[in-house]
């Protein structure tokens, strides 16, 4: 069948000479997709929610995680990618655009099989404007591996999660939502990687990504470097209405983490502000959920996913094809960290308590360091923090 235009050719937003079908690169990695954290202020709740088109591999998937006390409840969706890139919804989650960057409504629909798995209603509402992250770009060798743009904003939510015969009533008071949108090229797991895949493995890596809402501001830190340390995406800025993005300098963090692990219990990133004035933007952990557990992110490192046991770690993946209406649902229990030795070795997303310059705030301490870090003072890959280091 001739390719034929689509309903998004109707509107002048097209980038390229191509179907709104098409994206500019042929690259199978292309994706386009979002990320939600809603959490409570108590640290009793963290629901983790996304969803992301992959148009090369023909694939649309979503998730929601939700850790309430040592259980994390997962649902995740995937089928094949339609013409209508409209309609945000895989299986029993939707996405809803109300109003663009301001109001979106994030939904989980109950299984009627299992009326106590995890469902929701929500409406998520900006508190500030969006704001851009710093273009980011990652190279394996020569290869570019990963180039995306991203916005990222915060907001209050209001609603209701369901889940284990328990129904949680979330306010705008008590709870914070953050979301983060990007776009780009980003490996989809199951290429085969090459010479450079063995030849050029990292050394280490190390990331922190923190969007916190204040009551009258918004904050942004992001921070990835090399294992000796070399700074490869940086920011620190901060976000107010009718006032232009506030530049905070080059942040510097100092993480304490809980003896014999990279679990970060706390933290203190130093800033600067315009006026030369140190900030100190301080993080206290209430609840974590690790990425690697359900949320679909697998861990960097291929020899670990190979050579570790963990049987759920490769239980589903961003972008993969797992057949067309493909659902799935389980619960994890979080109690026992031998039990997903993996969730050590992928990113995970803490619900955090901030202070900065006498306000409270709630956000996102993102956290990941695998392999050498020179600054922390790890010196590979089963390298852990020491009874009082930092």
């Amino acid at each position: 069948m001739p390719d034929r235009p689509i309903a998004l050719d109707e509107y002048p937003i097209h980038q390229a000479p191509l179907s709104m079908r098409h994206v500019a690169t042929g690259d199978r990695n292309a994706y386009d997709r979002c990320i939600f954290h809603v959490l409570d202020h108590s640290g009793r709740a963290l629901l983790i929610a996304g969803l992301g088109v992959y148009p090369n591999t023909g694939v649309i998937d979503a998730y929601a995680t939700l850790r309430v006390g040592d259980r994390l409840h997962a649902v995740r969706a995937s089928d094949a990618l339609t013409d209508d890139r409209l309609a945000l919804t895989v299986g029993p989650l939707t996405i809803t655009v109300e109003e663009p960057l301001a109001r979106l409504r994030l939904t989980c629909d109950a299984d009627p099989a299992d009326p106590d798995g995890l469902s929701y209603d929500l409406t998520w509402t900006a508190a500030f404007p969006a704001t851009w992250e710093p273009h980011h770009t990652q190279y394996r060798g020569d290869r570019l591996m990963l180039e995306g743009r991203r916005f990222v904003q915060a907001g209050t939510c209001t609603g209701s999660i369901r889940v284990a015969g328990e129904e949680l009533t979330v306010t705008a008071g008590e709870w914070t939502g953050t979301r983060d949108r990007s776009w780009g090229v980003r490996p989809i797991p199951g290429e085969e990687a090459g010479r450079a895949g063995e030849e050029m493995r990292p050394e280490g890596f190390h990331w922190v990504w923190c969007p916190v809402r204040f009551d009258d501001r918004f904050v942004m830190v992001i921070v990835q470097e090399d294992a000796d340390g070399h700074r490869t995406l940086n920011e620190a800025s901060l976000v107010r209405d009718g006032v232009r993005d506030v530049q905070l300098g080059w942040p510097h963090t100092d993480i304490t983490y809980r003896p014999g692990t990279r679990h970060p219990e706390r933290a203190v990133i130093h800033l600067t502000d315009p006026g030369r004035k140190p900030l100190e933007l301080t993080a206290e952990i209430l609840t974590s959920s690790p990425l690697a557990v359900g949320a679909g992110y697998p861990p960097p490192s291929s020899q670990l996913r190979s050579s570790r046991g963990d049987p759920h770690a490769d239980d589903w993946q961003h972008g993969t094809w797992r057949g067309r209406g493909w659902t799935d649902r389980r619960s994890y229990d979080l109690s026992d960290p031998a039990a997903h030795p993996h969730a050590a070795y992928g990113v995970t997303d803490h619900a955090a308590r901030f202070t900065l310059d006498g306000r409270t705030g709630y956000g996102i301490f993102e956290h990941g360091s695998f392999g050498r870090h020179d600054p922390s003072g790890f010196t590979g890959y089963d390298s852990v923090a020491q009874k009082g280091a930092r």
